[in-house]
């Protein structure tokens, strides 16, 4: 069959000004995915508070993070499809797109559309399903592709972070840093209020009551905070870490009603039981971005260190590796077996 694959990113700034910034959260933000609250209370909130106040503070982040050849989450997304469709050759053809901004998913599926495809294959590179990640992203695509005249067959990825492949990489990156010789390892991700989380169960229970922390179950396979709690422990076991040598905790939260343990009080409490050197894995990211370059690498690194620790070692994302091709790679062909 004529294929496609398209992967799927969260997106990023064209630029790192204010104007830009401004324009990548006001359609992150008003996306009821992310903010889920009715939509007057979130067009005020957003419009009104957050993007006027928050805008000029993240371009400042987002200046730190610039490259001279732009934003390191579209860079290695680009190098990464390259590097895909090199190895597909003509058996398929690999697009990117980003949920917010650009290359804008209405472009990249307009020009999908063009093609003819007989079937297409979304993959949102989330590696755990989160709404308001791979929930969001293949929402908006599938809206895109039912205004079509002709709607080819549609296949999608809701999470990959038990492929063994997947696994392997992040491993890979961590014996590369010799994650041995640090004191203690951090699993963070990006945090989650915890009320979409529990939106997750049909039973009407919130996720505290699903062993999250222990066990992947047939209630709580699609949950976010057991999915990090299962990676983790899927990392664990490759790197041979026991158990008190490392701790899940959940970054970039916005409010106390966010996922815990917190990452950045996680990090002073192990400052102060004399920990020195901590290294930090971010498996919910497969591309290094704000979130792992500057929160973990630089914001990270001077909190540890004004509480008495002295170095937190980002362990680099998965970004464009050759490792990473071919463990993405087979997902994509498995998936269209």
């Amino acid at each position: 069959m004529k294929s496609a694959v398209l992967l799927i990113q969260l997106g990023t700034p064209d630029s790192p000004s204010v104007k830009d910034v401004r324009k990548y959260l006001s359609e992150f933000l008003n996306d009821p995915r992310v903010i889920d609250i009715p939509a007057l209370a979130r067009f005020f909130l957003v419009n009104g508070i957050i993007v006027p106040f928050r805008a000029p503070k993240s371009a400042k982040v987002y200046q730190q993070l610039w490259t001279k050849d732009g934003s390191p989450l579209l860079l290695y997304s680009q190098s990464l499809q390259k590097k895909l469709q090199t190895s597909f050759g003509n058996s398929l053809d690999v697009y990117l797109a980003m949920r917010y901004q650009n290359p804008s998913m209405e472009s990249v599926l307009e020009d999908i559309r063009k093609k003819n495809y007989e079937r297409i294959l979304l993959f949102p590179l989330f590696p755990q399903y989160a709404s308001a990640t791979t929930g969001s992203a293949i929402e908006k695509a599938m809206k895109i592709i039912g205004g079509w005249w002709v709607i080819p067959e549609i296949k999608t990825v809701s999470q990959f972070y038990d492929d063994e492949g997947f696994v392997n990489c992040f491993a890979s990156n961590g014996n590369a840093v010799d994650i041995h010789s640090y004191d203690h390892v951090l699993f963070s991700y990006h945090g989650l209020p915890v009320r979409q989380v529990d939106k997750v169960y049909t039973d009407g229970k919130p996720s505290s009551e699903h062993n999250c922390e222990n066990e992947i179950t047939e209630s709580n396979k699609f949950c976010y905070k057991a999915a990090c709690y299962a990676t983790t422990r899927l990392l664990a076991q490759k790197l041979n870490l026991p158990k008190e040598k490392y701790t899940v905790c959940f970054q970039s939260r916005l409010d106390k009603n966010w996922l815990e343990p917190f990452a950045d009080k996680t990090l002073i409490a192990l400052a102060k039981k004399g920990v020195k050197k901590v290294a930090v894995y971010s498996p919910a990211f497969v591309a290094d971005c704000l979130e792992t370059l500057i929160e973990i690498g630089h914001e990270y690194q001077q909190l540890f260190v004004e509480h008495g620790g002295e170095k937190v070692a980002l362990v680099p994302s998965l970004n464009d590796s050759n490792e990473w091709v071919d463990a993405l790679k087979k997902i994509i062909l498995t998936h269209l077996a």
